[in-house]
């Protein structure tokens, strides 16, 4: 299954979302961010520390509801 990261890959672009695709951008260029992590723990820990913008930890915690689903 793949990482949470390369799930988020798919909001890069110019037609996505724009919290989504922030997100997905500064997770694209942040070299530490944990991109083979399939925990929710490591991820939500991580972005707690080092949040790029204000609603990152709330859009997080419903992007991880949508990846679990392609999950299943």
């Amino acid at each position: 299954m793949p990482s949470f990261y390369k799930y988020m890959m798919q909001y890069r672009g110019a037609n996505k979302n724009l919290a989504e695709r922030k997100l997905a951008d500064w997770m694209y260029h942040d070299h530490d961010f944990p991109k083979q992590s399939e925990s929710y723990d490591e991820i939500s820990q991580y972005l707690e520390w080092t949040s790029p913008f204000n609603e990152a930890i709330t859009l997080f915690d419903q992007l991880w509801d949508d990846y679990l689903e392609t999950k299943h």
